[in-house]
């Protein structure tokens, strides 16, 4: 059984991260293979859904989709041409996979604060570069949006894109261990630099002996 959507066939047939080459992993969602298993594996709990229905979507199918979609910034429809998918079942995933990462995020984004695991950072950049008592990596990066139908002005950025400017922070192992995602594209980096709570935490004293490196 198969329908149209967009002018695009879809079938029922669905996507598995095994019927994907290594090579296609990646350009299909920027993540290699071990990456995108070990995703299936965490987010499993809230997307496998207990149901009597035979063409419920699996895990990886799920993942793959969401994964294509942040990738590649395309129409949904375009996505679901590549996954098998309708335009109303794609949004419904990336909806679903995004939930579940936001969820997920609490726990895995985490920035140092004990002395012990401060250390651990420092002793993993002075390795890589030789540089001394680093913490972290800081710096920010404008993700493209579609146009918002409210305050649409102060999301363009000084390029005179719509964008949200995203603030991260990574250990040595290019891990992210603080994000700010809440500023629009005319935010400019020192404000959200100023405004972070890893600020205040810095400023209080709450991280003491090392710092950050970045440029504003």
């Amino acid at each position: 059984m198969a329908y149209l959507v967009n002018r695009v066939r879809v079938s029922n047939a669905k996507v598995h991260l095994e019927d994907f080459s290594d090579e296609e992993v990646i350009a299909t969602t920027r993540f290699p293979r071990s990456a995108v298993e070990e995703l299936c594996e965490l987010l499993g709990p809230d997307l496998e859904r207990p149901t009597r229905r035979s063409n419920a979507l699996p895990v990886d199918s799920q993942v793959l989709t969401a994964l294509h979609f942040y990738s590649s910034g395309s129409f949904q429809w375009m996505v679901g041409r590549s996954t098998r998918m309708s335009q109303p079942s794609v949004s419904r995933v990336v909806d679903g996979v995004t939930q579940a990462l936001c969820k997920l995020a609490r726990d895995a984004i985490k920035f140092p604060t004990s002395q012990q695991e401060i250390t651990v950072n420092k002793l993993a950049f002075y390795d890589l570069a030789g540089f001394p008592n680093v913490i972290g990596a800081v710096d920010g990066t404008h993700v493209r949006i579609k146009s918002p139908s409210e305050h649409e002005d102060v999301y363009v950025n000084r390029k005179g894109a719509h964008t949200i400017n995203v603030q991260a922070v990574c250990d040595a192992d290019l891990k992210i261990i603080n994000l700010v995602a809440k500023y629009p594209g005319s935010a400019h980096d020192s404000f959200i630099w100023r405004n972070s709570s890893l600020h205040c935490m810095f400023n209080n004293g709450h991280v003491q002996g090392g710092w950050l490196l970045g440029k504003f």
